[in-house]
């Protein structure tokens, strides 16, 4: 189980929310030692639709969806994110890609959630992550899914 804090790429509402991601945009150089290229990497369909299952009755905002991995935040220029957002990706972050390769290489289950604080740097707000720095809106996400996806 990944958590991360992460920039709004294509909007979902306004910051802050959670995306449970179902694909990563390969971008950060680190899944292409354990895996042939592609463009995305995939999370596993049944622990994301067990989470998005899980998240539903919560009252805090939620979706699924895709995000780029990128390890340096000076990439992520005006022509990336552009290309990015024509890609329908909502959130920017640092390790999904790289957790979702090695999962799938190694047999194992992960997921990786977004939490989207920020739209990187575009308002003065910004960063800004709900109560409590987002730390009880982070707990409560992850109980719900850790929850869900224990076997039975």
């Amino acid at each position: 189980m990944s958590l991360t804090s992460a920039g709004q790429i294509a909007a979902a509402g306004p910051p802050p929310y959670f995306v449970v991601i179902d694909r990563a945009l390969r971008d950060e150089g680190t899944s292409y030692h354990y895996a042939r290229p592609s463009e995305f990497a995939e999370a596993s369909p049944e622990l994301v639709s067990a989470a998005a299952e899980a998240l539903a009755p919560l009252s805090l905002r939620n979706v699924v969806g895709s995000s780029w991995t990128t390890d340096a935040p000076f990439r992520e220029t005006v022509e990336a994110i552009e290309t990015a957002r024509a890609k329908g990706i909502l959130a920017v972050e640092m390790e999904a890609a790289a957790l979702y390769t090695f999962a799938r290489v190694k047999g194992v289950r992960v997921l990786c959630l977004a939490h989207v604080t920020n739209t990187m740097g575009q308002t003065g707000a910004d960063f800004e992550k709900g109560d409590s720095g987002g730390t009880s809106d982070a707990l409560a996400v992850l109980e719900r899914v850790v929850t869900a996806l224990q076997p039975s």
